[in-house]
């Protein structure tokens, strides 16, 4: 599921393998990928649940502005995984959701 040679990025062969840990798993990634590319590559679609209608949550946008692909990245919360270059050894988890009741009660 990944590009192996590219014109602009290089070949994958000459990219450093680095290991992930996804939600306990392992996975691995190369030097450069972020970690919603090596988790795409790998086949991994669902990072998170919806926070009330627990539906799935993946890559929406991958350029920063949705926080669909939010994760959890050693013990840091609110990670956008589009944005957040891998490291070895790193351990991401599904974030843990926002709130859903305001400040005054859960009233609007």
């Amino acid at each position: 599921m990944r590009v192996s040679h590219h014109s602009v990025l290089g070949n994958l062969e000459n990219k450093k393998q680095v290991k992930i840990h996804f939600n306990g798993q392992q996975y691995v990634a190369y030097e450069g990928d972020t970690i919603a590319s090596a988790l795409l590559a790998s086949g991994m679609r669902t990072l998170r649940f919806h926070e009330d209608k627990e539906t799935p949550r993946g890559i929406y946008c991958n350029i920063g502005h949705c926080f669909e692909c939010r994760v959890r990245v050693n013990d840091q919360s609110t990670v956008r995984a589009c944005l957040t270059p891998v490291e070895n050894n790193m351990k991401i988890e599904s974030d843990v959701s926002f709130p859903t009741t305001s400040l005054n009660g859960g009233k609007l």
